[in-house]
């Protein structure tokens, strides 16, 4: 029989390889957008991108593989996690970490889904359709406020991970023996620069959908590589695009430091 201790060590062992997948997505997006900083726009820096570069190395094929595969146990670790890690936590607090493990889950199973077309040959080629699907949102009745709204809210999600990093309420996810010395410091730092650094992408993301809403474009909305060329548009845009893009680096470093703790959750 399946033991309670047993059940944990297997969302941990999911926890960690889920987190290894995902710290290799970002620094490889990392890469990409310090490359884009650099001049060279021939890469996608964006999730699917990065899927796309791993495929091209060599064991690529497998390496996209063991990627999927660790996106869809992080999904799953996430929602357990929710659901059971905050068990005797009062009513309000279950649903709230149960809504944000849904939701994380969700991105961490798009990521997955990325990588199994990437594998299989049916996702080579041309960028995502999100202006495509966001035409077809905006042709329904208020399809502009709902295009508008979700906008606010990912421009919400991107302040709340700034707000994240200057609090440094990331420390909570690392163990209190890693918090201390030259480990700490480094964990701090990291997370710092991971966190803001996805904050500004993710609210420059939420950003394009509010003009796309308010304009009534749909062409203007867009992913994350949409956003990171959106950064190197501005004035200093490169060295805006290449502060960014080793946030994004440092998120991936920081991610591997989860995964190495006693307990990743």
């Amino acid at each position: 029989m399946t033991t309670t201790s047993d059940q944990q060590d297997a969302m941990d062992i999911a926890g960690r390889v889920g987190l290894v997948a995902y710290g290799i997505v970002h620094l490889i997006v990392g890469w990409l957008a310090l490359q884009l900083a650099f001049g060279d726009r021939e890469g996608e820096a964006s999730s699917s991108g990065a899927v796309k570069q791993l495929a091209e190395q060599p064991m690529g094929g497998f390496l996209v593989w063991a990627v999927a595969i660790g996106m869809f146990l992080l999904a799953i670790w996430r929602v357990l996690d929710a659901i059971l890690g905050h068990a005797t936590d009062d009513d309000s607090d279950r649903l709230k970490a149960g809504a944000v493990g849904v939701g994380k889950a969700v991105l961490y199973v798009a990521v997955g889904i990325s990588a199994v077309r990437v594998a299989t040959g049916s996702g080579s080629g041309g960028k995502s359709g999100t202006d495509s699907t966001t035409a077809k949102v905006m042709d329904v009745t208020g399809g502009q406020l709902i295009v508008g709204a979700a906008g606010l809210a990912v421009i919400g999600y991107g302040g709340w991970l700034i707000y994240t990093a200057w609090s440094e309420r990331f420390l909570k996810k690392i163990d209190g023996k890693d918090q201390s010395g030259n480990t700490g410091t480094a964990f701090k730092w990291l997370g710092k620069a991971g966190y803001a650094a996805k904050g500004v992408a993710i609210g420059v993301i939420g950003s394009l959908f509010v003009y796309a809403a308010a304009t009534h474009e749909p062409k203007k909305s867009g992913g994350l590589d949409e956003a990171l060329h959106e950064v190197l548009e501005q004035p200093f845009g490169p060295v805006l695009l290449t502060l960014v893009a080793l946030g994004i680096v440092a998120y991936g470093l920081f991610a591997f430091a989860r995964a190495k703790q006693d307990s990743p959750s």
